[in-house]
């Protein structure tokens, strides 16, 4: 038995996926942009997860944009990048081990019988 699986909407602008630009933005992360969605013990799943993605894509900027300034001479001290491209990795290594465990509990939830 076989269910269709709708696409995930909300999401794009990152490398193939479609959507993300329509969630706030990197904006979000700076304060430059007010945040709509409530924070707290209300926050509905899809709002945490949306600012963790803009999170994530915030430090990859980030990390570009030391990475340009390094190569160019244009950065004080290196070790800024070095924090920042590390800050990146972890939290792409994060958001992997998220969508693998929702990929593993889809998984299991379809292998129950109904």
């Amino acid at each position: 038995m076989t269910s269709p699986i709708s696409a995930i909407s909300g999401f794009s602008g990152v490398k193939g996926v479609e959507g993300l630009d329509k969630i706030g933005g990197v904006g979000a992360l700076t304060g430059t942009t007010p945040s709509t969605e409530p924070q707290g013990p209300d926050e509905s799943f899809a709002g945490m997860l949306s600012r963790g993605l803009e999170s994530v894509q915030g430090m990859q900027a980030k990390a570009d944009t030391l990475a340009q300034k390094a190569a160019d001479g244009s950065l004080q001290d290196p070790a800024q990048y070095t924090m920042a491209a590390n800050e990146a990795s972890l939290g792409l290594q994060l958001t992997l081990a998220v969508r693998n465990k929702a990929v593993e509990a889809f998984q299991e939830i379809m292998r129950m019988q109904a």
